[in-house]
């Protein structure tokens, strides 16, 4: 039964209701000014948690992941490859979960899941999952469904064979293609300017190929990133991020080269002849060819390692974390300590090394 509690300038709306298991809860509509509109939505609330109840007593957690991507994520997943992850996600909950209930599931249950997936999988694929199923599960909480969270403590396990390792480039190598990289520009060929630009900036490939000349400032050597690209869809999208919308400041070496792409009379900086934008495949191609010539071979090196290796560069000069992290577009610094934790404890053990010997100055 709905009341209402009085309390210091008005009252609050209080609505009772009984859990899957019989067990009776309260829960506050909100403080207003008059009893009777405390008690009408005190009652309302019951009536739409009295509904709940019946609609999801019994659904599936593979239901209910389905109704909480649908409502919570749909739209905010703007890519194709966003919204194929979830329904990956989906599909591995019904594989392994089929029918279960998800109130029925216990933390053990959801142990032996995480177990299971994490056999045959790197970390990074584990800790998604289970960061989707847990923000899931949440919502799951304050939908009445479930009373705790048996997400809560589980030990991420993953299979350490499947990580694949990336050959990065030492300083000389990096140098060896920047020089092969100029060498061989020709502004039919956008790719090698995007390598180009990647070397230089540390942008994302998608941020690289949405660039348009209103983006390059040649008078104070910037480049603004505000906007990505679908490259399936073949259209403007939204950065990654908020944070990832960004003025980074280029050298005039950089813009001097891009200059020459307004040959091609394109609005977009790497649009080719062709009317087109290289795509991964393309980049790749084009990345690997060069490595190829230049007698650098390196595993699962590609384009995207490009962005490592600026930082890598960035790092060994002794610029500010803080600085790289903006540069990059994180959202703040915990996100490039955790990307790029392999180069700073890498740095930090040269550094620990200096420290030390002026240290022994003194």
């Amino acid at each position: 039964m709905s009341y209402a509690k009085k309390t210091k300038g008005g009252y609050y709306g209080i609505a009772e209701y009984k859990d899957n298991d019989g067990k009776r809860h309260q829960k506050s509509v909100g403080r207003f000014k008059l009893k009777r509109e405390a008690i009408e939505h005190a009652t309302e609330k019951e009536k739409e948690l009295g509904k709940l109840d019946v609609e999801l007593k019994d659904i599936t957690l593979t239901d209910y992941f389905s109704r909480w991507f649908k409502l919570y994520k749909a739209s905010k997943a703007q890519s194709a490859s966003a919204k194929n992850q979830y329904r990956i996600m989906k599909n591995v909950i019904a594989d392994y979960f089929k029918d279960t209930k998800l109130r029925s599931i216990k933390r053990s249950d959801y142990q032996a899941f995480i177990n299971w997936y994490g056999a045959n999988h790197a970390y990074k694929s584990v800790s998604k999952l289970n960061g989707a199923i847990r923000s899931c599960v949440g919502y799951a909480i304050d939908d009445d469904i479930l009373t705790k969270d048996f997400t809560h403590n589980v030990e991420i396990t993953y299979n350490r064979e499947k990580k694949v390792k990336v050959d990065y480039l030492t300083h000389d190598e990096l140098a060896k293609l920047k020089t092969a990289v100029v060498e061989g520009l020709n502004h039919y060929n956008t790719s090698r300017y995007m390598i180009l630009t990647a070397i230089y900036t540390g942008m994302r490939k998608s941020e690289i190929q949405a660039l348009t000349w209103k983006n390059i400032d040649f008078l104070h050597s910037t480049i603004i990133v505000n906007k990505s690209w679908d490259e399936k869809e073949k259209a403007f999208k939204p950065t990654k991020t908020e944070s990832s919308k960004r003025t980074i400041k280029v050298n005039r070496l950089l813009l001097n080269h891009l200059a020459e792409l307004k040959a091609n009379n394109s609005v977009m900086v790497f649009q080719n002849v062709l009317g087109t934008i290289p795509t991964s495949n393309a980049l790749n191609k084009c990345l690997r060819s060069i490595m190829k010539d230049i007698g650098i071979k390196k595993q699962g090196f590609h384009f995207h390692s490009l962005r490592h290796v600026h930082v890598a560069y960035l790092l060994s000069k002794g610029v500010d974390i803080y600085a790289i992290s903006k540069r990059l577009g994180h959202s703040n610094i915990t996100v490039t300590l955790n990307t790029y934790s392999y180069l700073i404890d890498e740095y930090k053990a040269k550094n620990d090394t200096l420290i030390i010997d002026k240290l022994a100055e003194l």
